[in-house]
């Protein structure tokens, strides 16, 4: 009988992180891939020292086209297939879309769009096959116009509107399909898309551990959305009452604080 692991992509640092120690907690055999190497080597190696069977590591940058192929091959080559796909690689660059470096904003939808997509449909057959899971890592950010992100948000309203729609289409083939949505999480996505600590609240912050867990028990659970956090629940909910123009020059505002 082939084995079947869960492959975790983005899984270097932050809710990524979280998400391997979490499916492995429960049980389930790895495959973790990001562009770092030395930290999925280390990831797998605390993953293993627990008692685990240790995780398959694919060092593998999701920017590049051919990336799927790479990760189908990885894991064909040790024999092995998925019950569980977890998208969770994404990036975000802050500033305007017209004054941002074009090559990395385009990278973004390489990496939140193109790539989850590619995983999504390329491994859908074996998650039929092994009546498995698909988590997708959206973000609160894909129920709102985003300027300042303009990119990054669009790119999750995509990875919302996908989940959605393949969940219709794979829950009659038994498989559980979920999309995450987290508010502000204090990782090294911030850093790296240049977005300053201004306004991020209590109310609004999730560390990523326990982002981790809500997005584990949704999925196994069969939720169609998991909103880790009261504050962010609160978000789509709201959003129904204001008309469309005030959310987007309210986004603004908030998004030029955070700089």
């Amino acid at each position: 009988m082939t084995e079947r692991v869960t492959l975790i992509t983005g899984a270097s640092a932050g809710i990524g992180t979280e998400l391997a120690r979490v499916f492995a907690a429960n049980g389930h055999r790895l495959a973790l891939t990001a562009r770092r190497a030395d930290r999925l080597e280390a990831l797998a190696n605390e993953l293993a020292a627990k008692g685990g069977k240790k995780p398959i590591v694919i060092a593998c940058d999701l920017q590049e086209a051919d990336a799927g192929e790479k990760i189908a091959a990885a894991l064909a080559a040790e024999g092995v297939e998925l019950d569980h796909l977890v998208n969770n690689a994404g990036f975000g660059v802050f500033g305007d879309a017209i004054e941002c470096d074009r090559d990395e904003q385009v990278g973004i939808v390489d990496v939140n769009v193109r790539a989850l997509t590619d995983l999504s449909l390329r491994f859908a057959d074996q998650l039929v096959r092994n009546k498995g899971g698909l988590l997708n890592v959206g973000s609160i950010a894909g129920f709102l116009p985003g300027p300042g992100m303009a990119v990054y948000y669009a790119s999750k309203a995509y990875v919302i509107s996908l989940t959605e729609a393949l969940r219709a289409e794979l829950a009659p083939r038994g498989v559980r399909v979920t999309v995450l949505c987290p508010g502000p999480v204090p990782t090294e996505f911030q850093a790296r898309a240049g977005v300053g600590s201004g306004h991020n609240t209590a109310l609004l912050n999730v560390p990523a551990s326990d982002v981790a867990r809500e997005a584990y028990r949704g999925l196994m659970a069969n939720k169609r959305a998991v909103l880790p956090g009261l504050g962010i629940k609160i978000v789509p909910f709201a959003l129904r009452f204001f008309p469309r123009g005030f959310i987007l020059s309210a986004t603004s505002r908030f998004q030029r604080q955070r700089h």
